[in-house]
């Protein structure tokens, strides 16, 4: 499975990564491959659990058009 995440880096240097579509999927490294590999071990687990819980594994997402 492939999922979109987003990737930022903090004021601090650290790398945050996140899985917009798995509500508060996310991880951080101190570099950004050790952030990308952490949320592949986030998204798994964050998966489980919500396969555990009778959760829908993931929520729908879109972009939207914003006019300046």
């Amino acid at each position: 499975m492939t999922f979109p995440v987003t990737v930022d880096r903090d004021e601090d240097g650290v790398w945050i990564v996140e899985c917009p579509s798995i509500p508060g999927c996310v991880s951080q490294g101190s570099t950004k491959a050790k952030a990308l590999e952490n949320i592949r071990e986030a998204i798994k687990l964050c998966l489980e659990v919500r396969s555990e819980r009778g959760m829908p594994l993931t929520v729908e997402t879109c972009q939207v058009e914003v006019k300046a």
